[in-house]
């Protein structure tokens, strides 16, 4: 594998770290359609923990078959696939060394009581990573919650595990809880860009937040926006600024796909990512609820246009 200039570039930006987790991100970033040019697509399955299999599945049902999704990363050219750890081990032998894997170490389900406070399990390890040959481990912190410090700790600690075992670490960011006054704000342009700068801050290699409205969900940091004039008017500026947000740019910054869309809209909304400057999509639902064809038809659209060529 030959590394690319622009990915030896982004490698540079991680100054602490192994030459194995240096690898294994290089593994991620030089993998498939989009391999050494610093866009990323990733393919993330771990909807059914968090909504259950049906509402997941049913639409699609040969999404149901674990050995479906790895097959579905390959055939599209995609950079890395991300799932809990039932998921992996079920095709962890089929599929091993076909696509980097990222192992996602905690994880929620919508039976929990709706009063309690958002929070996940851990329900993997960084020995479960290794075993499995991951490149790297996800974990979902939600700023905002009332629990988060007790999430903060716990990334912290696998996080360090993680990269002395030399592998990549990336963090779901997502604003949630009582301390986001409403749900406009959890994807307020203001609190996405917090949201990932504590992920940064918190040592990520690649940062996962939703892509930002032009919502400002925060008052006082809405002073300060509208003080210094900070460019929020389209998804473009929008990005730029939480990749702004994110050591000016140092970090790999991936957005996620959302609530279902058309086809046009996704790939508007890709477009937009692209214009401000991100480093990719990571995309589940809006993918492997569709037929085969049609997801490989969407993530090839979704490809070309972080290539320039859509």
């Amino acid at each position: 594998m030959k590394i690319t200039p622009k990915v030896k570039k982004i490698l540079a930006n991680y100054e602490s770290d192994c030459p194995g987790t240096k690898a294994n991100l290089a593994r991620i970033l030089m993998q498939g359609r989009l391999g050494g040019t610093g866009r990323l697509v990733i393919l993330p399955v771990d909807q059914g923990f968090e909504h259950g299999p049906a509402r997941s599945f049913a639409k699609n049902p040969d999404a149901y078959d674990p050995h479906y999704h790895y097959q579905l990363a390959i055939d599209a050219g995609l950079s890395a696939y991300a799932a809990p750890l039932g998921m992996l081990e079920a095709g962890a032998d089929t599929f091993a060394g076909q696509i980097p894997t990222i192992l996602k170490v905690n994880s929620s389900n919508s039976l929990a009581p709706k009063d309690s406070f958002p929070d996940q399990a851990i329900t993997g390890s960084v020995a479960d990573a290794l075993r499995l040959g991951c490149s790297a481990i996800g974990f979902t912190i939600y700023p905002g919650s009332d629990v988060v410090f007790d999430m903060m700790e716990e990334i912290r600690e696998m996080a360090q595990e993680a990269k002395e075992a030399g592998l990549a670490v990336v963090i779901w960011s997502y604003p949630r809880g009582m301390g986001i006054d409403n749900k406009d704000a959890e994807t307020a342009v203001d609190v996405c860009a917090y949201a990932a700068h504590m992920a940064a801050l918190l040592g990520a290699h690649i940062i996962k937040v939703k892509p930002p409205t032009d919502v400002l969900g925060n008052a006082e940091s809405k002073k300060v926006y509208e003080a210094e004039k900070i460019a929020i008017g389209t998804l473009a500026e929008r990005i730029a600024h939480v990749r702004q947000a994110c050591f000016a740019g140092r970090r790999i910054v991936v957005f996620s796909g959302g609530n279902a869309k058309g086809e046009k809209e996704l790939l508007d909304e890709v477009r937009g990512l692209r214009d401000g400057g991100a480093n990719g999509s990571i995309i589940g639902r809006n993918t492997f609820q569709r037929p085969r064809e049609e997801a490989l038809k969407m993530l090839d659209g979704i490809i070309k246009v972080y290539k320039g060529e859509l």
